[in-house]
C-alpha cells in the first residue's frame, strides 16, 4: 500500500475504539494514512504493540506518560520485552506535564521518569515521542544535556506542538521534529510556528481520540481526519499539498526508520 498521509501520534489502542475499530481502520486505509499508536503506560503499551502486530499499517510506541499513570514507575525490565518487536518504532510518550502537576515533588518525579526513558531510548537506539506541556524550558534543558552526552542518539518528535516559534526553534536545534494537531484548524494562535517549522522537521498527527479538527470538531477523532491537518498546514505555509504530503512522509521515514512510500 502506498501511503499519502502520516498520523504520527494517535491512540487506537484506547477503549473508545473497541466497538468500531474495524470501521475506523477501514476509513484510515481508504484515506491512505499510516499511523503510530502510542503507549502511555505499561498496560497501554502492551495493547499498542499487540494492535500493531495485527495490522501492517500500524506501528507502536512504548513508554510512560508523565501524568496519565502516576502510580507506575518506569522499570526498564518491564519494557525490554517490547524492544525485540519490529513494530515498536519509538519510546514514549514520555516527558513533562506541569499543567497537571503543580507540586515540585511531583515535577521531580516526572523529570526522573523522563530521564530514565531517554536513557532507555538511547540504549535501544530509538527516537523519543515527547509529551511536553507547560514545561518546555525544563524539557529542553534535559534534552540538551543528554544530547551532549549521547549525540545523535538523542532524537525524536515533540507531539501536539502548540508553542511559540521561539520554543520550537530550540527543539529544531536539537534535531527534534514537531507534529501539529487538529487544533491548528480552529485557531490561528500557532500559525507563525507552523510557518517557521523547517520542512524536514514537520509532522502531522491527530492525537485521536482527542482534539478533532474542523469539520469534525466535537466528535471523536480518528486517523483519517489527519487529512484536514495536512490541508491546513499547507494553507498556513502557502505550500502545494502534494509536495507537503511527500515531505511529511519522508520526515516520518527518517524518524521511524521505516519505508512508507
Amino acid at each position: 500500500m502506498k501511503y499519502e498521509y502520516v498520523d504520527i501520534h494517535c491512540h487506537l489502542a484506547f477503549k473508545r475504539y473497541k466497538d468500531d475499530l474495524d470501521e475506523v481502520l477501514k476509513r484510515m486505509r481508504e484515506a491512505k494514512v499510516f499511523a503510530v499508536t502510542i503507549g502511555t503506560d505499561l498496560p497501554h503499551s502492551k495493547v499498542a504493540v499487540e494492535l500493531a502486530g495485527k495490522h501492517d499499517d500500524i506501528y507502536a510506541t512504548v513508554g510512560l506518560h508523565p501524568a496519565d499513570n502516576e502510580k507506575e514507575v518506569f522499570e526498564t525490565s518491564n519494557y525490554e520485552q517490547f524492544m525485540r518487536d519490529s513494530n515498536v518504532v519509538m519510546v514514549g510518550e514520555c516527558g513533562l506535564d506541569y499543567y497537571h502537576e503543580k507540586e515540585e515533588e511531583g515535577r521531580k518525579r516526572q523529570r526522573d521518569e523522563f530521564e530514565k526513558q531517554i536513557e532507555f531510548a538511547v540504549l535501544h537506539d530509538k527516537p523519543l515521542m515527547l509529551h511536553i506541556r507547560d514545561a518546555h524550558d525544563d524539557a529542553i534543558e534535559i534534552l540538551s544535556s543528554k544530547k551532549k552526552e549521547h549525540g545523535e542518539k538523542i532524537r525524536g518528535n515533540s507531539h501536539f506542538f502548540t508553542a511559540s516559534k521561539e520554543i520550537a526553534k530550540k527543539y529544531y536545534e536539537l534535531n527534534f521534529s514537531t507534529s501539529f494537531p487538529g487544533v491548528i484548524t480552529f485557531t490561528k494562535d500557532y500559525d507563525e510556528t507552523v510557518k517557521y517549522a523547517p520542512s524536514d522537521l514537520i509532522l502531522s498527527e491527530t492525537d485521536a481520540p482527542y482534539a478533532a479538527p474542523v469539520p469534525y470538531r466535537g466528535k471523536r477523532n480518528e486517523p483519517s481526519y489527519v487529512i484536514e491537518v495536512v490541508k491546513r498546514i499547507a494553507e498556513i505555509r502557502g505550500e502545494n499539498i502534494e509536495d507537503l504530503k511527500r515531505q511529511i512522509l519522508e520526515n516520518a521515514e527518517k524518524l521511524t526508520g521505516l519505508r512508507l512510500s
